[in-house]
């Protein structure tokens, strides 16, 4: 049965093998041409990475695509030939916060590709303090979890920094429990970051109410430390696992099916418009009746959508708040350079974190 199968297999895999190398010569055709837009770009002094224009790539492929690859699968495989094509001019080192098997290291490797050069930093603080020192091209920071939302240490550092928003990343959380030995025999107490925690609370208090939950720097650290220790169990990802030479004792114990968290990217690049965009903003207003209304009125009036409405403390002491918003459409679009000209003008404190093409 065995030499009936491999001869039935036989012309299947001698078309793979020769569309293998149809599809090398080609990778290594386009690689090339890359290269010359590389030197072009130089020329003219513009960035190696450009967002804006691989988001257009692979729109493009995935409204042309006829099947059976998927749409997402699709952008994967281009996301990385992309990610190889720039290395040949300059890899981009990329911040996150660690250590490494972190989530947020998933979302820099989904965005960026494989060829990036990651960096785990011990804090957000130490994000934006690399990037903002030119110790690294980019960062990728949480902003909000759809279970738990935003992360507010995130939104105080986005008001203070100079950077700007240039992408985003939405990306699906499956948390899973974790030990040294695949089961929970002898462990005592459960190591995550707090919102990990807080995203699998009632699974958790369903199955194990008795052990104790300590909230630790990320889900890598809760693994860092169960590998060391055996009465430790961690909540973290399958890419923790394999770094931490974790079992899996239980997985996606997530209590929302859905849960996504939404990181940004940070820097000092400023995307072009696609036609699929969304900006950015911090503002404030007057403490004054009607304020927040005549604030947002431009944005209805010239058909702008606003899609995150958030507030924090201006921690002035005087009850005064900023709001984080984001809206549908690029800067440079005219309804919304119209809606913001008017805003602006309103608004006691006005800042464009970025406009940027959105995720999928």
């Amino acid at each position: 049965m065995k030499n009936d199968l491999n001869v039935s297999l036989r012309p299947l895999r001698d078309k793979i093998d020769s569309i293998d190398e149809q599809l090398l010569q080609l990778l290594n055709a386009r690689a090339s041409i890359a290269l010359e837009v590389g030197e072009v770009k130089k020329r003219f002094g513009a960035s190696v990475f450009r967002p804006e224009r691989e988001f257009q790539v692979i729109s493009r492929l995935q409204k042309s695509n006829a099947g059976p690859l998927f749409g997402d699968n699709l952008a994967a495989i281009w996301r990385e030939i992309m990610s190889a094509s720039r290395a040949l001019e300059k890899a981009s080192t990329v911040v996150y916060l660690g250590p490494v098997g972190t989530y947020s290291e998933q979302a820099a490797l989904s965005y960026f590709g494989q060829s990036m050069i990651g960096r785990p930093c011990p804090s957000l603080d130490e994000v934006f303090r690399s990037v903002e020192a030119g110790g690294a091209d980019f960062g990728v920071i949480p902003v909000e979890n759809s279970t738990e939302g935003v992360v507010s240490r995130t939104l105080d550092l986005l008001l203070q920094s100079p950077l700007s928003i240039s992408g985003e990343i939405a990306l699906p959380i499956h948390h899973n429990l974790m030990t040294q030995s695949g089961n929970l025999d002898g462990v005592m107490r459960i190591c995550a970051h707090a919102q990990s925690l807080a995203q699998c609370q009632h699974w958790l208090t369903a199955h194990y109410s008795h052990l104790d939950r300590q909230a630790v720097s990320s889900n890598a650290e809760g693994a860092r430390l169960a590998a060391k220790d055996a009465t430790i169990g961690a909540i973290a990802g399958d890419a923790a696992a394999i770094q931490y030479g974790l079992q899996i004792a239980y997985s996606h114990i997530q209590d929302d099916p859905h849960n996504r968290t939404r990181f940004v990217v940070i820097g000092v690049l400023d995307p072009e418009a696609t036609g699929y965009d969304q900006t950015s903003l911090i503002l404030s207003v007057p403490n004054r009746a009607g304020a927040v209304v005549a604030l947002l009125e431009p944005l209805a009036r010239h058909g702008v959508s606003m899609t995150r409405f958030e507030s924090r403390p201006a921690k002035s002491g005087a009850w005064e708040y900023f709001f984080y918003v984001d809206i549908e459409g690029h800067r440079n679009d005219l309804n919304v350079a119209a809606a913001l000209e008017e805003l602006q003008h309103h608004a006691a404190y006005y800042k464009i974190l970025g406009s940027y093409p959105r995720a999928n």
